[in-house]
């Protein structure tokens, strides 16, 4: 078959069609078919996942062949050197999958201080003394083993592919190799992959990274231990050590996914599955609806100030309760506690529909006594309705930009992601309590928020990356869909606003509040800023009919998948691939 599939651009959504009829229950505005659906940060990605799809692979083989695709070709987030969560809904059973990198066993609180106790940011964002345990070998091959159908070695297979074969660089990783160049530069073995001759890969370009195709043989063979463990395992060590890192053999060899409840809530008429601890987002996600339920959300105008006054002081709630969150094992507050119908009805108590409540008046949860703008999240959807929500990440983007030449792969800088001084804000502007002070073996604090939702045989998968952004932007998305009924596209592109607790800001993106909305905003105490984008939302539908469809977010990298019975006609952004 041949394939052709367009990048998303603000002026076009890339669809994917082999098959299929809309029907009523579906976006018009959206290709959709009966076959499964993807949609993801990048075209080789998503054409990975519906190859997969295609030869009879569920939700779970598809996402694994789409998270392992963009460990090739997204490299600003895409990874084998890093972690992150998974939320699935396979049959009857919701599952969220904890693959998170650990602190080393060496990490120390102090060691991102300077000796006056201030912290040194560099320490925890560029090389490998900001690196955490990767969790992504591990989370990719026990997600599979547990519900994949496929080969393991048929699910790894186009991401060898693209490595050894090589891959077209697009104009926006292009764009991102240069804005990085610097980071990049810093490290022999990283140059010597991304900056050739000293300067970065140009668009329409071919890539091919030997080491990594070879990881990834090698993986296809003997799983995670061929990373985690003898050569490839010393190798990353070895880097981390030649640069001042402390990633030990026993660190690699110790790592395990954990499987956990997710955070589930019924929301507007809706369940709702999200990620829970060490990620805020359910927690967020299920704090936001609760709110706004109880605000009588659904029964105000789309238009105008009312909604997103609700929604800034909402946020600015959740976000402070999200200050005494962390690893599980040392979380101040735990989800039942956060979610509690009594907790909320407080928090819904105390907001004013007319005036903000200044953030320093607003404290966490009282309790008991006592991440980087370049994350890449992708969703799949099968024929069976099986849906995966997947979001993973280096951090910032191309992580510490340390490369580990015989791997072929970057390590992540999460590290950053603890809070090296309790109470200072990171680089996202987030500040963070004690429960995410860097500690041996901890699971570092996430905004990362895979959801799934469902309704009489209706289902979704969403989630986005963008730091402390996320909740709030796949909270829109689906409030969009699931309250105002929006299609797909028009949930996706519709602007969206932000407020975190602190800074004491709602930040807007262009066209998200008209004149009259921004001046009543300011008139009730809230200051405006402006933001390019918030949250990437990536999202897949399957209808009570088993209609599929998928919807990529134009504000960024992206393109979307379906499979079905009829194609959508070429565009002129479409490739061959």
């Amino acid at each position: 078959m041949k394939r052709i599939l367009r990048p998303t651009t603000l002026a076009a959504t890339v669809i994917l069609s082999c098959l299929g009829l809309l029907s009523c229950g579906a976006d018009p505005s959206v290709s959709a078919g009966t076959g499964g659906a993807v949609a993801s940060a990048a075209p080789r990605a998503t054409a990975a996942g519906l190859e997969i799809l295609e030869g009879g692979g569920n939700a779970v083989d598809a996402a694994v062949a789409t998270a392992l695709v963009l460990a090739v070709v997204h490299p600003n987030a895409g990874n084998l050197g890093g972690g992150g969560f998974a939320v699935i809904r396979m049959g009857d059973e919701v599952e969220a999958l904890d693959f998170r990198e650990t602190a080393p066993a060496a990490a120390r609180a102090e060691m991102y201080l300077d000796e006056n106790g201030e912290a040194v940011p560099d320490r925890s964002l560029i090389g490998p003394l900001a690196a955490g345990v990767p969790g992504s070998p591990h989370g990719y091959f026990e997600l599979h083993r547990r519900y994949g159908t496929l080969p393991w070695k048929r699910v790894v297979d186009p991401a060898i592919r693209a490595a050894r074969d090589g891959f077209v660089v697009t104009d926006r990783l292009a764009g991102a190799l240069e804005e990085n160049a610097d980071l990049l530069g810093r490290f022999e073995a990283t140059a010597a992959v991304w900056l050739p001759g000293g300067h970065p890969h140009g668009a329409g370009s071919i890539v091919r990274i030997p080491a990594l195709a070879e990881s990834l043989l090698a993986y296809a063979d003997r799983g995670p231990v061929a990373l985690m463990e003898g050569s490839i395992a010393a190798a990353v060590v070895a880097a981390s050590e030649r640069h001042g890192g402390i990633l030990s053999l026993k660190d690699l060899a110790d790592y395990r996914p954990i499987w956990r409840r997710p955070i589930r809530f019924r929301a507007f008429g809706w369940e709702v599955a999200s990620m829970p601890l060490p990620s805020s987002g359910g927690i967020i996600l299920g704090q936001t609806c609760g709110m706004l339920e109880r605000l009588d959300w659904a029964a105000r105008p789309r238009d105008g100030a009312d909604r997103a006054h609700l929604l800034a002081e909402v946020w600015r709630r959740a976000y402070a309760d999200r200050f005494l969150l962390g690893d599980p094992s040392t979380s101040q507050a735990a989800a039942e506690d956060l979610l509690s119908p009594e907790w909320l009805d407080l928090r819904a108590a105390t907001i004013d529909v007319e005036r903000a409540t200044p953030s320093d008046e607003i404290l966490p949860w009282p309790g008991p006594p006592t991440e980087s703008d370049q994350t890449t999240h992708f969703s799949v959807v099968d024929a069976e309705g099986n849906a995966v929500a997947l979001t993973t990440t280096l951090n910032g983007s191309f992580g510490s930009g340390l490369l580990v030449p015989e791997a072929g792969f970057l390590l992540n800088d999460e590290m950053d992601d603890f809070a090296a001084r309790p109470g200072r804000p990171n680089q996202f502007g987030l500040v963070q309590g004690e429960a995410n002070a860097v500690g041996p073996g901890k699971r570092m604090l996430s905004s990362m928020t895979p959801t799934v939702a469902w309704r009489d045989g209706e289902i979704l998968a969403l989630g986005a990356p963008g730091g402390s952004r996320i909740p709030t932007g796949t909270a829109q998305v689906l409030l969009n869909t699931v309250v105002d009924g929006d299609g797909l596209q028009s949930a996706v592109d519709r602007p969206r606003v932000h407020h975190q607790w602190r800074p004491d800001a709602i930040w807007a993106e262009a066209d998200a509040l008209t004149p009259e909305t921004r001046q009543e905003l300011i008139r009730r105490g809230h200051d405006i800023r402006k933001r390019n984008a918030i949250g990437l939302v990536q999202i897949v539908r399957r209808t009570a009919d088993g209609m599929c469809q998928a919807v990529a977010d134009p504000r960024g990298p992206g393109s979307a998948a379906v499979v079905g019975k009829q194609g959508a006609r070429p565009g002129p952004w479409e490739m061959n691939q």
